[in-house]
């Protein structure tokens, strides 16, 4: 692996764990682990440039529709793609055009970038994921298969057990908090070949007290009612949370001015 690489520009493609979400700053908008990379990436080359075209709520059709052919036409040095988690998560789910459709993304992104970068998405433990855990073992297949083909660089967020832990989790169970995003920055900044900041990425928080009984039964009203029944909503209605949103960052521009910065330290 390439040690302290000389990178110069960055591309990110995906959904919400893309997007940031929900790693929230103080204005209402979100920062998350590629806004944290990227920040890294532009303190170590002058004129870096990046571009976030993720969207939460996509599904790998719109992915490979709305953000693969824009990215590839950057032709950045580094691209990250991570998508087909909102499609396993769907009631209905057809795996095979998963693959298919995962497949023309990397075909299409590989030769447009120095590395492109996939993931094995992480998650939380818990009995949600225990239901979808065999079409996420299956989607984390079909990224192993395809980085061995194409000479794509992978991630294991899922196999990493810090990850799996509640507490770096958001309360929608969803998405990461700040923590979390960190340590997907970490994970990716370490692929990618640069010295580590933070060797024990992996290593679990210490472990605490678990909330009582109520407690969680509270805390899993609070979840039922603000997100669970929205999202249940959303799927049956055919809506997404993220119709209508621009990509984060639609454009390759310069990255890391101290206005940009400011909420990434």
């Amino acid at each position: 692996m390439q040690t302290n690489p000389a990178y110069s520009s960055l591309v990110a493609v995906g959904d919400s764990f893309t997007e940031g979400m929900s790693d929230l700053l103080p204005d209402g908008s979100y920062r998350g682990w590629a806004d944290l990379l990227a920040a890294r990436m532009a303190a170590r080359e002058p004129g870096f440039r990046y571009a976030n075209l993720a969207v939460r709520g996509k599904l790998i059709g719109q992915i490979v529709d709305e953000q693969v052919d824009v990215a590839a036409a950057m032709r950045a040095d580094v691209v990250t793609l991570v998508g087909g988690l909102n499609d396993t998560l769907r009631p209905k789910c057809d795996m095979g055009r998963v693959r298919d459709l995962l497949t023309e993304a990397v075909e299409r992104l590989a030769p447009s970038c120095e590395r492109l970068v996939l993931m094995r998405s992480p998650g939380r433990q818990g009995p949600v994921l225990e239901r979808f855990r065999p079409r996420m073992e299956q989607l984390f297949a079909y990224v192993d298969e395809l980085a061995g083909r194409h000479g794509a660089t992978v991630v294991d967020l899922y196999g990493a057990p810090s990850l799996a832990d509640p507490r770096l989790w958001d309360v929608d169970r969803l998405h990461l908090t700040a923590e979390g995003h960190r340590r997907v920055a970490e994970a990716v900044w370490q692929a990618l070949g640069y010295e580590p900041e933070d060797t024990e990425w992996r290593t679990p928080m210490a472990a605490t007290a678990p909330p009582n009984w109520v407690s969680r039964r509270v805390a899993d009203a609070r979840f039922a009612r603000q997100h669970l029944l929205p999202w249940i909503g959303r799927r049956l209605t055919g809506r997404s949370s993220g119709d209508g949103r621009p990509a984060k960052r639609p454009e390759l521009l310069p990255y890391g001015d101290a206005g940009e910065l400011s909420g990434l330290s």
